[in-house]
């Protein structure tokens, strides 16, 4: 009869779940856990901040659609965690952090880092517990993936004392669940798909928008017959870019302020009436619209704006019902084919007005000419992380991502420094992709240390740096609003973050002018390890009116 240590327990759970790489920055509360992942093959990538981990295991939820895995050490390794996993909350990641705590027996006594981290964890998670005794380790790591994964996705946190992990059990005692999570999709009431498809076929200026719960439907192959059933202008956002072919008939970027302003029926897929479209009001939403909304989570539907109809349900699953009820009714797509040409038009005439700063030969680089010599280098395997304020947004509305699931930001709680952990996981999950963080700045100095865990862990992803010497999206806001005699803590230096990368052990580029972009990029592309690109840049006219409040 054989015992196991918690540590083994735990990790055996995890090699249940299919998890082959863990996230940490080392401590003594945990380490019983990677002796057990040295038994189980599972590899863990140490990091030198717990931020980056949780990030890390946030990234690796969203490139997979399975939970990423981050340990950390008690107090201060879970604090440091917490806007990681914050950033997973509000952005609806699958994601699991384990925390060491205390020995029990201590606990309230003044032990090394005791402190309540289930409260503290409790806002910014779906589920937050102290795992009660050592045989019950894996049965919570169970319980912590289904919880994870079902319905809306999100964190969960696992506290474990550091005794439970010491401790062993009879292996015949641990409990390791099975055929515990289901991937069934929830469909939409069929009163009301029908309510949403009446409303469809009465409008004459639709318009449609996909969020990042497309990413997470079993379903995501309904999306292309629902493109070419109702053909209404479409945009996407968050992890649902790239769902849309750049080089296809559907792909819109540049006009969807237009087209809501202008529409009769918005259809709205699994994201949120949040800041950015206006909170559903008439700066960005035409306020005579009728809205149907779609979402995992009923408390989001009307929220913010009145609806007309709102259904509880799967992105994908939802698109199949309405595409089976069109083809069944014979929805006649060319009712709006003038309002659709006329929003495409408005796109392309949008996109053409930025020809001059994208062709730009002006020294510094325009910033728009920066993200253009990115996107030439982007194939339908890339994925792209954006790690930053004012270059990110500039990106964001230049680079033609082609597939979904590889555009990863920190979504809506705006966090920076979430760069290099969504990296580390993107490369290790798409080892044949190539790995591409769009930063500012200001952002790379948050956690640009992860460089040398990169270049030491041979994780060779390309960081490539608008660099303005500022953190020029807060600066905006200041001058416009104070002038520019008021402008404070905002300024930062032309700094060589590329001679940082070099001594880090990575390759590094130093880029002042647009001739010298494309080759700069190609080598840090070529490298074979981590490779930072630092360009200068000059100012642009693009985001003049952006004020980040």
């Amino acid at each position: 009869m054989s015992t196991l240590h918690g540590g083994q327990i735990v990790a055996r759970a995890l090699a249940n779940e299919g998890v082959s790489f863990v996230f940490t920055l080392c401590g003594g509360h945990v380490m019983s856990i990677y002796d057990g992942c040295l038994d189980h093959g599972i590899r863990v990538i140490d990091v030198r901040h717990e931020q980056t981990a949780a990030h890390a295991a946030d990234g690796w939820g969203r490139v997979t659609g399975e939970p990423g895995v981050a340990i950390v050490t008690a107090g201060p390794g879970l604090t440091d965690a917490v806007t990681g996993v914050a950033t997973a909350q509000r952005a609806k990641s699958p994601m699991i952090l384990i925390g060491g705590q205390a020995p029990r027996r201590f606990q309230d006594m003044g032990g090394l880092q005791d402190m309540n981290h289930v409260e503290l964890m409790r806002p910014i998670t779906k589920w937050s517990v102290a795992v009660p005794d050592t045989r019950r380790l894996g049965e919570y790591v169970a319980t912590a993936f289904r919880i994870a994964t079902t319905n809306v996705p999100g964190p969960v946190f696992l506290e474990m004392p550091l005794d439970l992990l010491f401790d062993s059990a009879e292996e015949q005692n641990c409990v390791f669940p099975t055929q515990y999570r289901t991937r069934a999709a929830m469909g939409g009431d069929p009163d009301y798909i029908e309510q949403a498809f009446e409303l469809l076929k009465r409008a004459e200026r639709p318009v449609c928008l996909v969020g990042s719960q497309y990413w997470w439907s079993p379903r995501r192959e309904a999306f292309p017959a629902f493109l070419d059933t109702f053909q209404m202008p479409v945009f996407v956002n968050g992890m649902a870019r790239g769902s849309v072919p750049p080089d296809g008939p559907h792909w819109m970027m540049m006009s969807r302020k237009d087209a809501l302003r202008q529409a009769d029926v918005v259809l709205i897929f699994g994201t949120p009436l949040d800041f950015r479209i206006g909170y559903g009001g008439p700066t960005h939403i035409n306020p005579e619209a009728k809205l149907i909304q779609v979402d995992l989570d009923g408390s989001e539907i009307g929220r913010n704006r009145a609806i007309e109809c709102g259904i509880i349900g799967d992105t994908g699953t939802v698109m199949a019902q309405l595409t089976a009820l069109a083809r069944r009714d014979g929805y006649q797509v060319e009712l709006h084919r003038g309002w659709r040409d006329e929003i495409r038009r408005i796109d392309r005439e949008k996109r053409e007005a930025q020809r001059g700063e994208l062709e730009s030969d002006a020294v510094p680089a325009n910033p728009l000419r920066a993200c253009a010599e990115i996107d030439k280098l982007l194939d339908e395997n890339t994925i792209v992380i954006g790690d930053g304020g004012d270059f990110v947004a500039t990106a964001a509305n230049v680079l033609r991502i082609r597939q979904p699931g590889h555009w990863l930001d920190a979504g809506p709680l705006g966090t920076l420094g979430a760069g290099p952990g969504f990296a580390m996981a993107a490369k290790l999950a798409r080892p044949d992709s190539n790995v591409v963080i769009v930063y500012g700045d200001g952002s790379f100095g948050l956690n640009g240390m992860e460089f040398e865990a990169m270049a030491r862990q041979k994780i060779p992803v390309v960081g490539v740096i608008g660099n303005d010497a500022g953190w020029q999206q807060i600066r905006r806001g200041q001058i416009q609003f104070y002038g520019a005699d008021r402008e404070i803590a905002c300024a930062l230096d032309y700094t060589r973050y590329d001679q940082l990368a070099e001594a880090l052990g990575c390759h590094g580029e130093w880029v002042e002018r647009p001739d010298e972009l494309a080759p700069a990029l190609k080598r840090a592309f070529a490298a074979g390890r981590p490779a930072v690109v630092n360009i200068k840049i000059g100012g642009s006219d693009f985001r003049k009116d952006a004020i980040s409040v």
